[in-house]
């Protein structure tokens, strides 16, 4: 893998300081730019190891810590949730707190605060996982100029009961979009997502759409027991192959 660059800075937001973590090639201080949303855990160290191969794939990645409003870096891995009874409902109480908007604002300042860094390409990709999938979601469909391409790995939230249910929305996304759903997730059913994944059906082949046999939810990560590597990599030849198609 050739070298990759790293910070991890502090930026002032509405709600307080948050962290940002950003990983580029260091012989392309210039690469296309990859915003990626974490998912329920938070950042924790899998997240670098995404973000690093992204990296290794050509890309700049930047990575706000959404949780910032419970503390600095908090996260989950499987051994703290072990390790202490009440971590879970703990990550899912956080989960829950996060709203479109606070994700949205979270990225726009981390790629604010990196502009002064480099300079910011005006189209980029999107990535997220689990409750980041809606952030790639709220992306695309309110700044489609910026985030052109995204990739949701096993979905959740993009059909609720609600005015702005991103089901409503999805066959409008002027972007491209892969979509890797788990055949047997137990967290957010295929069913329970089949109106977004109807709807978005209409933006015809700007759209690839994979139904993993036999992975689950957060078939994605290598360090939990639900993960699928046959869907892990799946998912990142389709990605990879649709943010080359993009930018």
């Amino acid at each position: 893998m050739s070298e990759i660059s790293s910070v991890t800075f502090d930026v002032q937001t509405a709600d307080g300081e948050m962290v940002v973590n950003r990983k580029w090639p260091t012989a392309n201080p210039d690469a296309p730019m990859v915003a990626l949303f974490h998912d329920a855990p938070g950042v924790r160290p899998v997240i670098h190891d995404y973000m690093e191969r992204l990296v290794g794939a050509g890309y700049d990645v930047v990575t706000p810590d959404m949780y910032h409003r419970h503390g600095r870096l908090v996260h989950f891995t499987q051994d703290i949730i072990a390790a202490d009874p009440e971590a879970e409902n703990r990550m899912m109480s956080m989960l829950m707190s996060l709203t479109d908007d606070s994700m949205a604002s979270d990225m726009d300042a981390a790629l604010t605060a990196v502009a002064g860094q480099r300079s910011l390409p005006t189209q980029m990709a999107c990535i997220g996982f689990c409750v980041g999938a809606r952030a790639v979601h709220t992306a695309m469909s309110t700044q489609p100029e910026r985030f052109v391409v995204g990739s949701m790995w096993h979905p959740s939230f993009l059909v609720d009961d609600k005015d702005n249910s991103p089901h409503l929305e999805a066959a409008d996304l002027k972007g491209h979009l892969y979509m890797g759903f788990g055949e047997i997730d137990d967290k957010m059913p295929v069913a329970k997502m089949q109106p977004y994944i109807d709807a978005v059906q209409a933006i015809g082949d700007r759209v690839v759409i994979d139904i993993h046999e036999g992975a689950d939810h957060a078939y994605t990560w290598p360090d939990t027991y639900k993960h699928n590597p046959a869907a892990t990599e799946r998912s990142w030849e389709q990605t990879l192959k649709i943010f080359a198609t993009a930018l």
